[in-house]
Parts: structure tokens; sequence; C-alpha cells
């Protein structure tokens, strides 16, 4: 069964307050915008239509809350880098991103979306600094590697896995992904999953030591 079969719109927000308790689990897509990033979420999900699809960029402007059950959820952020997006407008969704990437208690990983034709661009860079001082984890997906032949889409894959090493260490996972021919999906799937249930400590029947 996909990862996300069971997804339901949950809520969305504008702005930090309007977000919904930091409790349970949350995985965050984010990613420029038309890098593929609602495209690749549909095809988690097995749904056509779960997150919106536009062939004009900058249309996701909500922070996008989809239920997963059990206190999970995937979190779809706007699509970041559209030259046309008023300033007004990318300057509040800098600021809501940043925080919220940064300092939201219950995200637990990030899936960050880069075209495979145009992988680490300045704005993707900025994305990685935002949040890799939270300490958790990063997975990039490289989609429309259809759009590759499979010598160049490996090159591609090489050279992001180690620029990410190099920049911001073993915190980053990377790997191709294709929503057209649904490539990669197990393999996504497999990360996320991890991030969702998370192992749990083991409780001590020991009693503390008398001092």
């Amino acid at each position: 069964m996909p990862l996300f079969q069971n997804a339901e719109f949950f809520i969305s927000a504008n702005q930090l307050r309007d977000l919904p308790p930091a409790t349970g689990i949350e995985i965050a897509f984010a990613g420029r915008s038309n890098a593929g990033k609602s495209s690749a979420i549909n095809t988690l999900a097995n749904h056509n239509r779960l997150a919106y699809v536009s062939k004009q960029p900058g249309r996701t402007q909500l922070i996008n809350f989809f239920s997963l059950g059990g206190d999970r959820y995937l979190v779809d952020l706007p699509g970041y880098g559209y030259a046309k997006v008023p300033e007004a407008m990318r300057k509040h969704w800098q600021d809501v991103l940043a925080s919220y990437l940064s300092m939201r208690f219950s995200l637990q990983g990030l899936v960050l979306v880069m075209d495979s034709r145009h992988p680490l661009t300045p704005l993707d860079h900025k994305m990685l600094d935002w949040f890799s001082p939270t300490g958790k984890p990063i997975h990039v997906l490289l989609t429309k590697s259809d759009k590759l032949s499979r010598s160049d889409a490996m090159q591609t894959l090489i050279k992001v896995r180690r620029a990410l090493l190099e920049g911001w260490g073993d915190q980053c996972s990377a790997q191709l992904f294709s929503s057209l021919k649904k490539q990669g999906v197990e393999e996504a799937e497999t990360v996320i999953n991890a991030w969702l249930n998370p192992p749990t400590e083991p409780v001590s029947n020991e009693e503390p030591a008398q001092g």
C-alpha cells in the first residue's frame, strides 16, 4: 500500500499562528516552484489530486497539512523562487518558511524536491542552510529523472550526493525520482516511513541507584 494512501486534507495555514498544535509527527515537502513537488506527493499517495498541481509556478501559497492518521502529517510547503510572485508575498513566505523549518518541534524531517536537470540552486542552498541547524534529516528527491539519460541521471545523483556530504554532512541523503515513470517510489517510502515511525526509547525497569 502506498505510504500516503489514506492521506486526507487537514488544514491550510497562511500564518504561523494558523498552524495546528505541534503534536505528533510532521514530514515537510519543500522545493523550488515547478520542481515537481506536488506531483511527487501525489505519486507517493497514489492520488492524482491530493496536492494541487499547476502548470503555472507559484500557485501553492499556503502551508497545507494532510493527515495520515495516528497523529502523523504530511506538510506541503509553498514553492519558492518564482520570480513573478510579488515582493511582499515572497518576503512573507520567506519569513514563515524559515520560522517553520527552524522552530517546529513536531517536524521530523524534510523532503527537499529538486529538478534533476537543475539541482542545488542558490535557493536550494538557502533552504538547506535554514534547516540543517536543526540536526533533523533531509532527503532530496531529484525529480523528473526520466528527462535525463540513465548515465546522466546517475552522474547527477553522484554529484549531488557528494555536494550534500561536503556541505551538510551525512544529515542529507538523495535519490532519483520520476512521477511520470513512478520510479524511486519504494526508496522514498522507506526513508519517509522510518521518519514517521521512529524507534521508541526502551523503558527501563531498573530502580535508580540510591545515593
